[in-house]
């Protein structure tokens, strides 16, 4: 059963509440070989044009991303393999590899970056103050340094952020557990969309008398043991856009079966991977609209005549599976609000 989620919730609120989780980096204990594709190989034709993509790691929310601005940047008459090259490369979650390819990016001088999660656009800034720069998937652009504030930069920089509203996502947790009295929150000490997302979440749970249980998870491989460590602790586990967790989500999904405490994700793949419901963006179409902005560049725009952009539209996914697996039983009312059931 599939139908639009219009979010029931005061709009108010949803202005209200304003920043919330999706973060970047501090993943993996080694440091592999960045990957990368380059498309349409050799020097570009005249009026071609050269894009570069650097994405801190491969998961499905930011390969959604990447995906949605080829897309876009295609209805715009920028196709790949045609008059337009690609140059992506992912740092598989290490940070260090992230500030090599900026470095490399920034030698290459293509017509614009796209720089796909937080630690990839802050190494990206970091390299090149002439480049255009346009970031996607970062939660808080001015906490992480990447641009002064949400109007026009006058910088080589602007970009597109994942924040999404807390107090929705609270409302949502609480219709999931009516008594709720404590939300448990894995984190990355090292990222800084993950810290925010801390400060905020635990600011606004005590307005409401619930208590937030933080722990974090230096790697990836410590995913597990900390979610693990919140059975008894939390009545329900909420996951931001960390990359570190989300790229270990079958992690959290088997500490989640196994203590019986649902999983809420700040992003709808999540669902699909084992979290109960998630009320969160489409990152396909935070993708075409990054892909907007790049083509805007392509055209003879400056990056920093362009503002930064939140996206406004948020979607509600649910599983019925999961929430069995994890204790809990999915109110029939929030099914018939939801934009998908994942079965």
């Amino acid at each position: 059963m599939t139908v639009s989620y219009k979010i029931s919730l005061p709009l108010s609120v949803l202005a209200a509440a304003l920043l919330s989780a999706c973060s970047p980096a501090e993943q993996k204990n080694a440091a592999p070989a960045a990957s990368g594709a380059s498309a349409a190989g050799g020097a570009p034709a005249v009026g071609d044009k050269r894009i570069a993509i650097t994405a801190i790691v491969e998961h499905p929310a930011l390969d959604a991303v990447r995906k949605g601005a080829l897309e876009q940047l295609k209805a715009e008459g920028f196709e790949e393999g045609k008059n337009l090259k690609v140059d992506f490369q992912s740092a598989q979650g290490n940070p260090a590899t992230a500030a090599q390819i900026a470095k490399k990016f920034a030698g290459d001088k293509p017509d614009a970056v796209l720089a796909i999660a937080t630690p990839s656009a802050q190494a990206m800034v970091a390299a090149s103050k002439e480049i255009p720069i346009v970031y996607a998937a970062v939660t808080d652009p001015v906490a992480a340094k990447l641009v002064p504030g949400w109007e026009a930069s006058g910088s080589n920089v602007t970009g597109v952020s994942d924040d999404v509203p807390l107090g929705p996502q609270i409302d949502l947790m609480k219709k999931l557990v009516p008594e709720l009295k404590n939300v448990g929150y894995v984190f990355s000490p090292g990222e800084v969309n993950s810290t925010v997302v801390l400060d905020r979440l635990k600011a606004d749970l005590a307005k409401q008398n619930i208590t937030l249980s933080a722990v974090p998870a230096q790697r990836s491989t410590d995913v597990l043991t900390a979610a693990r460590s919140l059975g008894g602790k939390a009545q329900l586990i909420y996951t931001s856009l960390d990359n570190n967790v989300v790229s270990s989500y079958e992690s959290m999904y088997k500490a989640a079966n196994e203590i019986k405490v649902p999983l809420v994700a700040a992003d709808t793949a999540s669902v699909k991977r084992g979290a109960v419901a998630a009320l969160g963006i489409d990152y396909t179409s935070l993708g075409k609209e990054t892909g907007k902005i790049v083509a805007r560049i392509l055209k003879g725009e400056a990056a920093g005549s362009i503002p930064s952009l939140r996206m406004d539209k948020f979607d509600l996914f649910l599983s019925p599976k999961h929430a069995g697996e994890q204790g809990i039983t999915l109110p029939e009312d929030l099914k018939k609000q939801a934009a998908e059931i994942v079965e």
